[in-house]
């Protein structure tokens, strides 16, 4: 039997993506329930700090999440693999999700008995920017390999962005990466944006992300 349900998603019909975004933002609110919308560009390390995310919450809260790739499912099976409830959305060649899709894909996974909701979204740095998918809180990974330019680069994601995870710290010395430019080019765009530097691979630094996240799912529940 399958671990997890695939949903295809098709282009959404609404033509004022941010009406319907904030209507999914103030329906969630009503419930009660924090979805996270976690950007990145490939090989930044976003599945392996999906993987320490839920290692360390799955016995406090109920998670659930969504994987959205434009094709594949090979992300889907590594998270179901944890326990936690996964559905795989494919785009259909979408570079991002929006308001309508990420929706239709609560409306499959089904939320009422779930605490923390993660939607995964598909990885570049530009479209899933540009779209409001109608998440709580907006969170990207920047990784060291990357390099220190990308919010010069990539402004827009550094903008919308609630939390940036700068990731893989632990190859710090095989890389020219300033963390501190990082940060100062980041919150010249987003004043208000929370920065963490950590290594999914090792847990370093996670437990300050951990605690943000703890956070915000109480707050939901007031």
């Amino acid at each position: 039997m399958d671990q997890f349900k695939i949903v295809e998603i098709k282009q959404s019909i609404y033509k004022n993506n941010d009406i319907e975004a904030e209507k999914l933002r103030n329906k969630l609110k009503a419930n009660n329930k924090f979805l996270l919308n976690l950007m990145s560009s490939p090989g930044s390390g976003k599945t392996t700090t999906l993987l320490r995310t839920i290692e360390q919450l799955k016995d406090s809260m109920k998670i659930g999440i969504m994987e959205a790739d434009i094709d594949s499912d090979v992300d889907a099976k590594t998270i179901a693999d944890t326990g936690v409830k996964t559905i795989q959305l494919h785009t259909g060649g979408m570079c991002h999700l929006d308001a309508q899709m990420t929706s239709e894909g609560l409306d499959n996974l089904e939320i009422d008995d779930l605490d923390l909701i993660v939607l995964e979204n598909v990885g570049n740095l530009v479209c899933p920017a540009e779209f409001d998918t109608g998440a709580t809180k907006n969170a990207m990974i920047l990784s060291v390999p990357e390099g220190d330019d990308k919010p010069l680069k990539y402004p827009l994601m550094f903008t919308v962005a609630d939390v940036l995870l700068i990731n893989k710290i632990d190859t710090l010395q095989m890389f020219n990466f300033d963390i501190d430019a990082v940060c100062d080019r980041a919150r010249k765009l987003n004043p208000n944006i929370n920065i963490f530097p950590i290594s999914a691979r090792t847990g370093e630094g996670i437990e300050a992300w951990i605690n943000w996240l703890k956070t915000q799912v109480s707050e939901v529940k007031k």
